[in-house]
């Protein structure tokens, strides 16, 4: 109530007595008033000024726009993720020998003779070679400055080695070294010839070889959506990795995309003429946008921030996607004036402390399985590898999904360690499952119990809400009065704004 306090200061400051209790009367009538009306919902300020609710209108004219907008960028985003998928399957059964079309676990091959790396390895620099004859998209090598860029291939290795598993006895200097050489492809035989040497690979003390190369290509398929197509640049690499020394080297195919305007391009027919109704849609957006950041300076400032140099299809859809979300729980907020609606605001509300405390007392039990299944159940359960893998286990197991599998697939070689991983996930399912998940319930179900008992029999009353109850209703405005004598049902639109009021401001300021 300090603000009622101010305008009683302000007001026995001057004047005579009768008058500046006058004053103060009439101020603090005036602020009851704005009061009451700002916790007014939109069809109560309707009724009771005839204001129109027209940022009520502007948030769903802005909900439908970007959402809009999100499913055409999504569209598109589906066009630009699958290209870049399957040209990574292009280019994993165009430079690797004998690939079945599936990866084997993260890697794609596998190899476990000296001759299969051998094979593998120029295998990979002849369809570097014939890349222009063999691939049917518009793939091509990256050029700058008018030339090709090159190929560069590298082995790295222990500086010095020498191991005898008969004998139980090795010399090894963990020091490793790196050589690297290009490749140019137009002159392949030549280069083959006077690098001999470069290929004697030392398996014993050899820990990888990795090719690098850069190709560029052109995404033709969003000309259907009528949308310009983009230039990409593939950053290639291969990895021939023998760090394990476990007589199996996996090789590893991986590429980075790089997305750019094409410098060079002209396009006929229909998708110039249908990009001008997509421009005019944008333009619209765009005025949407900037009416509703007028309402809300912040937005507009963090907007033009974000604005700024974003090509990236992940960070836009990120964005994009995060922003559309707040859109759509933003509308929450108009739902929150009416009784009968807001059951799920209040409930969150007053559960969400004890929720919070909750939670962080639970996770300090569960990162405690996390550990635990990462350090003894790793070497043995796929699903225990890492420790990301293990917190979204057993999250699931949480969930009641994939229990028997979990069980089932867990490597029968210890028994110490099958024993342990049945305590460890019998104590886990009936700990979180039983427990910890009936008490968060529970947690949430007292909330929502809380709430309607409230609803039933009143919510506590509040300063503020004492204040406001010393004056009457809001008197409705006398034009809006005429205007539905003499029309009979007032604004059409409007006619859900016109039922009685049901003391919604009880449970909005509570």
């Amino acid at each position: 109530m300090e603000l009622l306090v101010q305008y009683h200061d302000g007001s026995e400051s001057v004047g005579p007595l009768g008058s500046t209790m006058s004053q103060g009367i009439i101020k603090e009538e005036i602020l009851r008033d704005d009061l009451k009306y700002y916790f007014m919902s939109p069809c109560e300020k309707y009724r009771a000024r005839r204001q129109l609710p027209w940022k009520l209108g502007v948030q769903i004219l802005k909900i439908v726009m970007i959402t809009s907008q999100l499913i055409l960028f999504g569209l598109n985003n589906q066009l630009v993720v699958s290209y870049k998928e399957e040209n990574a399957m292009t280019f994993k059964n165009l430079f690797l020998k004998d690939y079945s079309g599936v990866d084997e676990d993260d890697y794609s091959v596998a190899l476990y003779s000296q001759q299969a790396v051998y094979d593998s390895l120029f295998y990979v620099l002849d369809q570097y070679r014939q890349l222009g004859r063999l691939s049917v998209g518009p793939i091509s090598y990256a050029e700058e400055d008018g030339k090709l860029l090159p190929l560069v291939i590298c082995k790295e290795y222990y500086k010095r080695g020498n191991v005898e598993p008969s004998d139980d006895a090795y010399d090894i200097d963990a020091q490793l070294e790196k050589v690297c050489m290009t490749h140019d492809p137009t002159s392949v035989s030549q280069w083959k010839a006077e690098n001999v040497s470069f290929f004697n690979l030392e398996f014993y003390r050899l820990v990888d070889v990795k090719i690098t190369f850069q190709l560029k290509g052109i995404n033709l398929q969003t000309v259907r959506t009528h949308e310009l197509p983009d230039c990409y640049v593939f950053f290639v690499t291969i990895t021939f990795d023998n760090q394990c020394h476990s007589g199996k080297i996996k090789i590893f195919l991986d590429i980075d995309a790089l997305s750019s305007a094409c410098k060079n391009w002209t396009i006929s027919g229909t998708a110039q003429k249908n990009t001008h109704y997509l421009l005019v849609f944008d333009g619209f957006v765009i005025l949407v946008c900037l009416t509703s950041a007028v309402l809300c300076t912040r937005s507009i400032v963090l907007a033009v921030k974000l604005l700024q140099s974003l090509t990236s299809y992940d960070v836009c859809s990120i964005f994009l996607g995060t922003s559309t979300l707040m859109v759509w729980v933003g509308v929450i907020r108009y739902l929150g004036y009416f009784q009968k609606y807001n059951v799920l605001i209040l409930t969150m509300k007053t559960a969400f402390p004890k929720v919070i405390r909750f939670c962080c007392c639970a996770g300090m039990i569960y990162l405690g399985y996390t550990f635990c299944g990462w350090i003894v159940l790793g070497p043995y359960h796929e699903k225990f590898e890492g420790l990301s893998r293990v917190a979204e286990s057993l999250f699931s197991l949480v969930n009641g999904d994939d229990m028997y599998t979990t069980f089932a697939q867990l490597k029968d070689k210890n028994s110490l360690v099958w024993l342990f991983s049945r305590v460890y996930l019998y104590s886990f399912i009936s700990l979180f499952i039983y427990m910890v998940l009936s008490l968060f319930i529970a947690l949430i179900t007292d909330a929502y119990d809380t709430i309607k008992n409230y609803q039933k029999n009143g919510f506590p009353m509040t300063d503020l809400q004492r204040f406001l109850r010393e004056q009457n209703d809001f008197p409705p405005s006398e034009e809006g009065s005429e205007m539905d004598t003499e029309t009979g049902m007032g604004h059409p639109a409007l006619c859900c704004c016109r039922r009685a009021p049901s003391n919604d401001d009880i449970i909005l300021i509570s």
